[in-house]
C-alpha cells in the first residue's frame, strides 16, 4: 500500500516526479554520508570488543537519522528558492505546486527510498544460507520487516509534512517533534527481536504523526468524517 501513494497521487504529475526523485536523492545522499562515517569507525576500533561495536552501532543509527533530518531541511530550503523560481516564470505569478504538496511529495520521495533500501536488504536475507527460526528464532522476520517497512515510509511522508510546516511557520518545537519521532522509531528496532516493542509504538507514532500531519495541512475533523461516509 505505501507504494501505492507514488502511482495515485505522483505518477501523473512530471513536476511532482521531478521532486520526489530529487528527495530520493538527498536522502540516499545522507545513507552514504552516514554510512561512510559508521563504516570509518568500526574500521579504526577493536572489532573483537562486542560492546563497543553495539554502542557504534547505536551511534550509526542515530546519527543517520539526525544526517537525513538535516537533509530534509537542506531539501527544504531548495525547494523554497524553487517555488520563488517558478513564481518568477509564471505568467499569473503563482507557483504550480504549493509548499504542501511540495513536503508531501518530499516526504514520500525520502519513504520511498528508505522502503528500497529496507526491501533490498530482506530480500539479500532471503536469498540464504539457513532457513529462519531454525535456531528457535521467531519466524515472523519477514512478515514483520515488510510492516516495518509500510510503516516508515508513511511515517516519512507524514514528517515531511510536519517538517516543511515547521520551518515554514518557524515552529522549531514541531521540527525538534519530528527529529525525536524518528530518533524514536530507529531506537525501536534495537527491541527485536521482540517485534511487538518495535512494531506496536511504530504503528502508534504512525497515527498520531498521520493525525497531526492531517491537521496542519487544513483538515478537520468533520471533513475527515464526511470523507470517510463519502459525503460530497
Amino acid at each position: 500500500p505505501a507504494f501505492g501513494l507514488f502511482i495515485f497521487t505522483i505518477a501523473r504529475d512530471p513536476l511532482r516526479i521531478i521532486i520526489l526523485i530529487a528527495g530520493a536523492f538527498f536522502w540516499l545522499v545522507s545513507l552514504l554520508l552516514s554510512s561512510l562515517i559508521w563504516f570509518i569507525a568500526v574500521k579504526a576500533s577493536d572489532p573483537q570488543d562486542e560492546r563497543l561495536q553495539k554502542g557504534l552501532l547505536i551511534f550509526g543509527v542515530m546519527f543517520s537519522v539526525l544526517l537525513q533530518e538535516a537533509f530534509r531541511f537542506l531539501y527544504y530550503k531548495l525547494l523554497r528558492k524553487a517555488i520563488e523560481g517558478l513564481v518568477a516564470l509564471s505568467e499569473d505569478g503563482c507557483s504550480p505546486i504549493s509548499i504542501q504538496q511540495m513536503a508531501y511529495v518530499a516526504g514520500v520521495g525520502f519513504g520511498l527510498m528508505s522502503g528500497a533500501f529496507s526491501m533490498i536488504n530482506l530480500l539479500a536475507d532471503a536469498l540464504g544460507p539457513g532457513t529462519v527460526g531454525i535456531h528457535g528464532d521467531s519466524q515472523l522476520y519477514f512478515l514483520t520487516s515488510a510492516f516495518m517497512t509500510m510503516v516508515l515510509i508513511f511515517l516519512h511522508t507524514f514528517w515531511g509534512i510536519l517538517f516543511f510546516h515547521g520551518c515554514e511557520h518557524r515552529r522549531w518545537w514541531e521540527i525538534a517533534a519530528v527529529v525525536i519521532m524518528h530518533l524514536t522509531v530507529s531506537g525501536l528496532s534495537f527491541c527485536n527481536p521482540m517485534y511487538v516493542g518495535s512494531l506496536v509504538p511504530s504503528y502508534l507514532l504512525m497515527a498520531a504523526a498521520a493525525a497531526w500531519a492531517y491537521l496542519v495541512s487544513g483538515g478537520s475533523a468533520q471533513n475527515l468524517q464526511r470523507f470517510l461516509l463519502c459525503k460530497c
